[in-house]
């Protein structure tokens, strides 16, 4: 299967990072064709412009900016989602990216005035994350980034499509033996994938 991973943390020596590692050497040795998109290194611009914004629901002229990215996701079987998140959201650069490229016409399309899914091509969806906070905190905060990925992305992708959210909580207090544990989940997760 051909997946596209997305990476979203700028240190290379975080947790993050070695979660990252885990999930694209686990999915090449899989079989899995990767194509590893790690936003910070190729410098994604995740600012959406004024004319970006004008031009937003002109298909397709809107991918113009981000053309390279959406072939990216057009191309792909599968997402995988790398990132931490940061005061219950994903990192700026992440949601730039779902704003940027999850176009009209890319992820949904407008039909008479209502809005249908498109991405058929996505068969499933899984998500790894990291948070300071715990599960509880999480919970009593909406949990929006899980909500985003469970719902919101869960309707853009073939009716079909399965949708997995890995979550380590509790970074801020989190020790070398619950890090190794979560890898190895992350490992088997992806293995299964």
């Amino acid at each position: 299967m051909k997946i596209l991973v997305l990476f979203a943390h700028p240190v290379e020596t975080s947790f993050n990072a070695a979660i990252h590692a885990r999930i694209v050497e686990t999915l090449r040795a899989a079989g899995h064709e990767v194509d590893d998109c790690d936003l910070n290194a190729e410098g994604f611009n995740p600012v959406m412009s004024r004319e970006d914004r004008l031009n937003y629901h002109t298909v397709p002229a809107n991918r113009g900016p981000v053309a390279g990215y959406v072939e990216r996701v057009l191309a792909a079987e599968a997402i995988v989602i790398s990132t931490p998140i940061w005061n219950f959201g994903f990192p700026a650069i992440l949601k730039g990216f779902f704003d940027k490229v999850f176009l009209p016409g890319v992820s949904f399309r407008m039909e008479g005035g209502s809005w249908k899914p498109n991405l058929f091509n996505i068969r499933k969806i899984a998500a790894v994350t990291t948070y300071g906070g715990t599960r509880w905190r999480a919970f009593l905060a909406g949990d929006p980034p899980r909500k985003i990925v469970t719902r919101s992305l869960r309707a853009v992708i073939r009716r079909t499509g399965s949708v997995r959210y890995i979550a380590h909580y509790d970074m801020n207090n989190t020790t070398p033996e619950r890090r190794k544990a979560f890898l190895d989940q992350v490992e088997r997760e992806m293995k299964a994938f």
